[in-house]
């Protein structure tokens, strides 16, 4: 650590925190504005996954027509509904806050690194930055999963689930919007797994060894966080379920090879 960091002063690093905080919120504004602005871009992404011409669809017909058998997704339809007078605006612009921060999303972790950094040693500094992009990297991988797949499976699903005949759907606005949010949010947190691993084995709470003899253990766990953190639909639960636990075994190599 510096000497210029070591005399600082509380308040100095508050001052410090504070006009951290205000670039961040200027850029994630910014962000977020320009998203605004682009309302039509903006919701033609957002919604494709509720289309029944979504990619996802086009890509698992291609592959049962490289394997030789002819398979076509059936057409669907639902329909997306504003219920409250302010709805539609109220999800933009909390969309707009959403993709905004996403979008800042590196200068937030470039902003975070430059205010720790100096409170870090030479050798946590040098790992510090491969780790944060490690991270970043997990999370986008994570979100993307989500919109490519998850999603779209979910919402097909469960859209067009019904009891009877005459019982249709019809999906509010913020129902879509908060369930895409939440579910993406989350596989972009729950794929952060073999970091958290990394830790633990470096502070000796786990290692390579427990891991592999409670497998089966922890693939029923996974099972169970899968149901919890997904809409209530089988598919959904095993296309969650194999990344997971795929990501358990990525751990488990993770911690073999542990820096020292």
């Amino acid at each position: 650590m510096s000497d210029s960091n070591q005399m600082m002063t509380f308040g100095g690093h508050l001052e410090v925190l504070r006009r951290m905080l205000l670039r961040v919120l200027i850029v994630t504004a910014v962000f977020a504005c320009a998203i605004f602005c682009f309302k039509n871009t903006t919701f033609d992404l957002l919604l494709a996954p509720s289309k029944s011409d979504f990619c996802l669809y086009h890509w698992i017909e291609r592959f049962f027509a490289w394997v030789g058998y002819d398979f076509h997704f059936v057409p669907f339809e639902v329909d997306l509904i504003a219920t409250d007078l302010s709805s539609q605006f109220m999800t933009h612009v909390s969309t707009s806050i959403y993709l905004g921060l996403l979008c800042a999303s590196p200068y937030i972790l470039f902003e975070l690194f430059r205010f720790i950094s100096p409170a870090l040693y030479d050798n946590e500094r040098k790992y510090s930055i491969p780790v944060l992009l490690i991270i970043y990297a997990l999370f986008i991988v994570g979100v993307l999963m989500s919109y490519f797949i998850l999603f779209p499976i979910s919402f097909r699903f469960l859209g067009t689930y019904s009891v009877a005949e005459q019982v249709h759907s019809t999906i509010t606005l913020d129902s879509y919007i908060s369930t895409f949010v939440t579910l993406t949010l989350v596989m972009g947190v729950v794929f952060q797994l073999p970091v958290i691993a990394y830790f633990l084995a470096k502070l000796g709470i786990i290692d390579a060894e427990m891991l592999a003899k409670y497998r089966q253990y922890a693939f029923l766990i996974i099972m169970v966080v899968a149901a919890i953190i997904t809409p209530p639909d089988l598919m959904t639960l095993v296309l969650v379920t194999i990344p997971l636990y795929l990501l358990y075994e990525v751990s488990i190599f993770v911690t073999k090879c542990k820096i020292t």
